[in-house]
């Protein structure tokens, strides 16, 4: 019978991180991101992931101009140990470009994974992650099943609120209610 034993681990923070990234620790394709203090690799994008990706950018784009900023595949700071990179955010404009420094959870207006073969991790660890930095709202797109599962109520605990949207309805933004996208439309 094997006996599972909790070693102590080296929690890196996101100043070690990106000291990590400028010594050439990682190969410049590798596709990592900081959870908690540990790096993380991440999932190979599929087609329909890429897909869904491309689509929610041009819908968010299209609909919602100048009032956010789209921001696919980029980090948010989440200090001390976590430098998610979600699938998608909508960002707050502001007056200094986000080309001077990654936003922070302040910056963020939603948070949008899109899940094919990480569904448990994204619901388990980054939603917990995004309510614990106090985001407003997360979605989780899930391409096997064409829904948005919808988290709103951030807490210390995860989000109080969840949600689902499936083909037929619409999704509306909290920061954006005026604005509704049908669900399918993400899936296309």
């Amino acid at each position: 019978m094997a006996v599972e034993v909790e070693l102590p681990r080296r929690l890196f923070t996101v100043q070690e991180y990106h000291r990590m990234a400028e010594a050439g620790i990682f190969h410049p394709d590798e596709r990592v991101e900081l959870i908690e203090g540990e790096i993380v690799q991440m999932s190979p994008i599929s087609p329909r992931h890429a897909g869904c990706v491309i689509n929610a950018t041009r819908l968010f784009i299209t609909r919602l101009g100048d009032r956010a900023i789209v921001s696919p595949q980029n980090p948010v700071i989440i200090q001390p140990r976590s430098e998610p990179q979600p699938d998608l955010l909508l960002l707050r404009p502001r007056a200094v470009s986000y080309s001077r420094e990654h936003p922070t959870p302040e910056d963020v207006l939603l948070a949008v994974e899109v899940a094919d073969t990480t569904v448990r991790f994204d619901r388990l660890v980054k939603a917990r992650l995004y309510a614990r930095a106090d985001i407003a709202e997360f979605w989780l797109l899930l391409t096997m099943d064409g829904t948005v599962e919808v988290y709103r109520a951030p807490g210390s605990d995860g989000y109080t609120s969840v949600t689902q949207r499936g083909p037929g309805q619409t999704v509306s933004p909290l920061a954006f209610p005026d604005i509704g996208f049908a669900v399918t439309d993400f899936f296309a």
